[in-house]
């Protein structure tokens, strides 16, 4: 498996580990953690309620950057924070971008920029041995409000050995 150090991140990744109690795990992974501009209002927004909304402005492994949006991304008409996350991957090759949008995914594909979703997160978590169960950092994510089907929980305890 290839080495990923430096991801570049959307809101909803962020918003469902924050909300699983599992946004601990990612300076654990990551050496360089890049939230957009765009990430950071969508996440920030969305009230005091949320914890993510809550937690993100306070913690110290992320780094805010403004992002300008690359006309090949504009053109699939993606939300801001897609956009925002896509176009700094496309710009710096060495970054992940952390999607689970499937527009998003899709476009990402077609632009050849390396994506990594959320769940596969947890399996690298596992694989690092950061977190003793893939299958319970999946549930939590479950619990948290993340869709992921059943084909793609069996594909991801797989690859985390489970």
């Amino acid at each position: 498996m290839v080495s990923i150090n430096q991801v570049a991140i959307n809101a909803s990744p962020l918003i469902v580990l924050f909300k699983s109690n599992q946004a601990d795990l990612l300076p654990q992974l990551f050496d360089e953690i890049v939230v957009p501009q765009a990430v950071w209002q969508e996440v920030t927004s969305s009230g005091t309620q949320d914890a993510a909304a809550q937690q993100l402005p306070n913690v110290p492994w992320v780094k805010r950057v403004e992002v300008t949006i690359a006309p090949s991304v504009a053109a699939w008409d993606l939300g801001a924070g897609e956009s925002s996350v896509l176009s700094f991957a496309l710009e710096n090759p060495a970054y992940r971008a952390m999607v689970d949008d499937r527009a998003a995914r899709r476009c990402a594909k077609a632009l050849s920029i390396n994506t990594l979703g959320t769940g596969a997160a947890i399996v690298l978590a596992k694989r690092r041995g950061l977190i003793t169960s893939a299958a319970d950092g999946l549930k939590k994510l479950q619990d948290a409000g993340l869709w992921l089907s059943t084909d793609l929980i069996n594909l991801l305890k797989q690859q985390a050995g489970e």
